[in-house]
Parts: structure tokens; sequence; C-alpha cells
């Protein structure tokens, strides 16, 4: 599952509309509302959260996920240490948050979260960007 920075992960992109995902995924495992009226589609099998932004015309613009298997610039992200993990990488701005025994590692050019805890990445967040005219940059066109 290869994490794409500023474009989705895998063979999902951001801008597509849940019709797009399901195609490729099939029905979510669960799908909901959170408290901006976002749809959200949970698909276990993969680890995937994804968020569908009402304000956009439900456009995926968020990804959450806890896959063993992804893969940032080549890099196993899920279990490895995140010092470690964010020395290596490209990526030199990070913003951290603490949270008791979390922590959020944040970089705002990729809109990229990498969420420790003891020293551990647990789970990575991928969001849709936003460019020089204050719009999202969505990625997939149909």
């Amino acid at each position: 599952m290869k994490l794409n920075p500023k474009n989705g992960i895998d063979t999902l992109l951001f801008g597509m509309k849940q019709q797009d995902v399901t195609a490729l995924y099939g029905a979510p495992d669960k799908k909901f509302e959170d408290d901006d009226n976002n749809t959200i589609f949970l698909y276990n099998q993969h680890k995937l959260r994804l968020t569908f932004y009402e304000d956009e015309d439900f456009r995926l613009g968020y990804i959450i996920t806890s896959n063993e298997n992804a893969t940032l610039l080549d890099k196993k992200v899920i279990g490895c240490n995140v010092k470690s993990l964010i020395a290596d990488l490209p990526f030199k701005s990070w913003e951290k948050e603490d949270f008791d025994s979390t922590e959020n590692h944040f970089n705002e050019s990729n809109w990229l979260t990498l969420q420790s805890e003891y020293d551990v990445i647990l789970r990575i967040e991928l969001g849709a960007i936003i460019n020089d005219k204050d719009e999202f940059d969505w990625k997939f066109k149909k």
C-alpha cells in the first residue's frame, strides 16, 4: 500500500467521489457521517478510513491508515521508529504535538501526519493539498 503524499494512497486519489472508490474497493464495511456532515468510509481489511468532504461535493479529501503494508518512498511505516523514519525522509519540516503517550508528527507541505506511541508509528494520516488560490488541488480528474 503505497502512500503518495499530495495525491492519495495506492489507486485512491484525492478528489474521487464515493462511487469511484466503491468501484475500486467495493462497499465499505462501515459508512457514517461525522459532526461536519462529511461521509466516512471504513475498510477493515485495508485498515483505511476515508473522508469525503461535504462542502467539496463529497470528494475524497482525507485518508487515515494503520495498514502494516503502508510504504512511504519505499520505506515501511507502521511499526517503525518514528525518529529514524523522519530522519530518513526528505521532508525536513515537522511539527510535533504531544498527547500523553502518543505523539503526532506533522509535515505541512505534504499534509502528512505520523502518529506514534512509545516512538513506534501506529497510523498515518494524509490530506489533500490546498493550492495558492486557497482551493483543494484535486488529483482525480474525470
